[in-house]
């Protein structure tokens, strides 16, 4: 007696979580890329100011934030769970950032 053919349907659940929303005071709401290696950011309490890192992305210890020397690289900055980050794996603490810029408006990364 031949066999017969049947068709289950998938029975996999699937499992949907909201996406995660950094708005905190302190997470960065944006970040700009500007010449010199600088960028412009602002985060959700309204802090904002001009980070300068130049000396760190130019130095001889640069590591991971060596590749940013290249331009291309350096402008693919974005957000990552609310902190600034770049493709490659670098990345900005964003609590340090919000401390020097709420203090000093800018913050010079050596």
């Amino acid at each position: 007696m031949p066999g017969k053919a049947t068709s289950e349907s998938d029975s996999t659940a699937v499992m949907s979580y909201p996406p995660i929303v950094c708005e905190q005071p302190d997470d960065v709401q944006s970040v700009i890329p500007l010449p010199g290696y600088r960028l412009a950011v602002r985060f959700f309490d309204g802090t904002s100011g001009l980070i300068e890192m130049r000396a760190m992305i130019e130095s001889r210890e640069a590591g991971v934030f060596e590749a940013l020397r290249d331009p291309a690289t350096f402008n693919a900055v974005r957000i990552d769970l609310g902190a600034v980050s770049w493709p490659n794996g670098a990345d900005l603490a964003p609590d340090a950032m919000h401390a020097a810029l709420a203090a000093h408006g800018e913050w010079r990364l050596a």
